[in-house]
């Protein structure tokens, strides 16, 4: 047990290896059996309680393992633990919009969390090889945020509109301004816009600090409107089906 929480392990994650390409693997089944099942889920309420408790229960268990995990290995610090990241917040975010059912957090997350994500599970900024107790919470808590998208999409028939888009572009910019001001205060670099990460991202060809930072803006624009696609191609995902809450 001990080797499964160690603070130093005696190997370091590999991009693309057995483990990280069967987690994505995971994910995909998961995708697959959940947009399968859409229909049984929706057509009673306590099942969709079920699956949206289910989904809040182990973001949050992620959350709390983690800080736990922090504090019992004394790494956790204002400069490296708060939940600021990018993915960080996203998983606050559903938990929230699980809960809540709320469409106005749906449209920023379904962006925010699906892209951050995505790009996070693609590229893992993790010193931490399977089966660690980091590589499973990483690898779980940010398939588990897509996931809780997707049923908001496919069970709950939340849709975004060009509106989320733009609604989305100006929540990153202003939290950009708040994460930087942290950054500055605490010697941290969430979000990355101190420096870039240690282990190779899509922000190694984005060019030198801080020219960067732009480039991410316009590659989230750009990845924002393909996440946007199927509903502005497809006339059925245009309009929610079931009624929200409009918090």
């Amino acid at each position: 047990m001990q080797s499964f929480f160690e603070r130093a392990p005696s190997d370091s994650f590999m991009a693309f290896s057995t483990s990280h390409l069967f987690m994505l693997g995971i994910l995909l089944a998961g995708a697959i059996l959940l947009y399968l099942n859409r229909q049984w889920l929706g057509a009673s309420s306590r099942r969709r309680a079920l699956a949206k408790y289910a989904f809040a229960g182990v973001l949050i268990l992620c959350e709390v393992s983690l800080n736990v995990w922090s504090i019992e290995q004394g790494t956790y610090s204002l400069k490296e633990t708060l939940p600021l990241e990018l993915c960080s917040i996203s998983l606050y975010m559903c938990v929230f919009m699980l809960l809540l059912r709320s469409y106005r957090i749906f449209q920023i997350v379904y962006f925010t969390g699906i892209g951050g994500a995505l790009q996070a599970l693609l590229t893992p900024a993790l010193d931490y090889p399977f089966p660690h107790y980091r590589f499973l919470e990483f690898f779980i808590a940010h398939m588990v945020i897509i996931l809780c998208i997707l049923y908001m999409v496919w069970v709950e028939h939340m849709r975004p509109t060009l509106r989320s888009l733009g609604l989305t572009m100006i929540f990153l910019n202003i939290l950009l301004v708040f994460i930087s001001i942290v950054n500055y205060y605490t010697g941290g670099n969430y979000m990355f816009l101190a420096h870039k990460p240690l282990t190779a991202s899509l922000m190694d060809v984005l060019g030198p600090y801080p020219w960067y930072i732009l480039s991410l803006e316009g590659v989230a624009l750009v990845l924002f409107f393909i996440l946007y696609l199927p509903f502005a191609l497809l006339p059925t995902y245009n309009k929610p089906k079931r009624r929200h809450s409009s918090f």
